[in-house]
């Protein structure tokens, strides 16, 4: 793989979305995980034709706590990077769109998703559009700016995706390394040795752990916390079950419900939903736990050595981006039956289906392809043939309802 060291210069998969917002809403929120890019984004795409002014910067914050007014009330489009740590500041935007509605007048960026933080009274709902940047996808740190070939997939008959897979370029790629770099620019662009990349990463943890943590919530523990952290990686593309969760690093239920939470708002931990025709089946059956990016999880997990699980987190995270940067909302899940079937991914968006399943297998076989088969028997014309993703090299159909592709030719 071509690793690109100008990070500034890599174009990012929301960059065109978010250009076409601010031709439109009031305010752009852009959220995402801490190191993600959103200020090189944002600076990338705007220059200096916006004031700018960070919350992290202290004399910045303490202006936003005591005169929140005195900041946004001036003329000309600005830019407020790291907003959720002074939420109330919103509620100063809030008003001074009321009184000016002009399109791009604020762009909002923070580490933290407003939508879920308990201190934000204000969602700006009506004044603004919301984008999440995830970590760099592969084919952004390629060069690219863009994500899988979801869209294209979607959009092309079944009959005619061998072809399109077969022509991929660039070719085939070795998933492992990729996954221990994970998609934060400095560690997966700038630094080659594994062990400089531990160092990121250790530091990453910690500044999150000290510091970002605490403007969400007080933690009383932070070494329990850790602790949490660490058993969550673990368990990498399993059911959540908090109260087994809990047992294993002794803490009570409500709190790890709690935790969990505060790291899903920070971007780091995802819950990825069960997915059922009933809407109200997908909120009460238990969701399936990944993360963010695939480097902090095997860095908090101390995993030298990727497996499946790492291969199926990969996966999600390029869907994840592709899905919250389109206008067109993508619903993602996973599906399992009472006796067992399980299919790992299923995107459901303009009425149809598209089910997915990952194998760390360089040969799949045809039983690898039962629980797509049994999804597609289930829903039938709803669904699309299902996309079994491996890591050979070889696009070719299992079955007539099942085309085995290697995921570098998708992801």
């Amino acid at each position: 793989m071509l690793i690109i060291h100008d990070v500034n210069s890599l174009p990012r998969l929301v960059g065109p979305a978010l250009t076409q917002r601010l031709c439109v809403m009031p305010a752009v929120v852009v959220t995402g995980a801490r190191q993600t890019g959103k200020s090189t984004l944002v600076e990338h795409l705007v220059g200096g034709s916006r004031r700018y002014a960070t919350l992290d910067d202290l004399d910045v914050l303490d202006a936003a706590r005591r005169d929140p007014a005195s900041l946004v009330d001036l003329p000309g489009p600005m830019t407020i990077d790291e907003v959720q740590r002074e939420p109330g500041l919103l509620r100063a935007v809030k008003r001074a769109i009321d009184r000016d509605r002009r399109p791009g007048r604020f762009l909002l960026t923070g580490s933290a998703d407003l939508l879920l933080m308990g201190k934000v009274a204000e969602s700006l709902a009506g004044r603004a559009s919301h984008l999440t940047l995830w970590p760099m996808t592969r084919r952004e740190q390629l060069g690219l700016g863009t994500c899988g070939r979801w869209d294209e997939l979607l959009a092309t008959p079944e009959s005619r995706w061998r072809e399109l897979l077969a022509d991929e370029k660039p070719r085939a790629e070795d998933w492992r390394p990729l996954a221990g770099r994970g998609g934060f620019p400095t560690p997966a662009l700038t630094l080659n040795d594994p062990a400089d990349r531990r160092i990121w990463f250790d530091g990453y943890i910690r500044t999150y752990l000290e510091r970002d943590l605490q403007d969400l919530s007080a933690v009383s523990s932070l070494p329990d916390f850790r602790r949490l952290m660490r058993a969550a990686a673990l368990r990498l593309g399993q059911l959540v079950n908090q109260t087994e969760l809990g047992r294993d690093v002794g803490l009570p239920q409500p709190t790890v419900h709690r935790w969990l939470n505060l790291l899903e708002t920070s971007y780091l931990l995802v819950r990825l939903p069960a997915y059922a025709v009933n809407r109200t089946k997908r909120l009460i059956k238990s969701p399936k736990l990944y993360w963010g990016d695939t480097g902090v999880a095997m860095h908090l997990g101390q995993v030298a050595e990727p497996g499946g699980a790492h291969l199926e987190n990969l996966v999600l995270h390029d869907l994840l981006a592709w899905r919250d940067s389109r206008l067109e909302r993508a619903e993602l899940g996973y599906w399992r039956t009472a006796i067992g079937e399980e299919v790992d991914f299923v995107i459901e968006t303009g009425g149809h289906l598209l089910p997915i399943e990952v194998k760390s297998t360089t040969r799949p076989k045809l039983s690898d392809a039962a629980h797509l088969r049994s999804f597609r028997a289930e829903y039938g014309e709803k669904t699309t043939a299902g996309l079994l993703l491996h890591t050979g090299t070889t696009v070719e159909w299992l079955a007539p309802d099942v085309l085995a592709a290697p995921w570098w030719t998708v992801v």
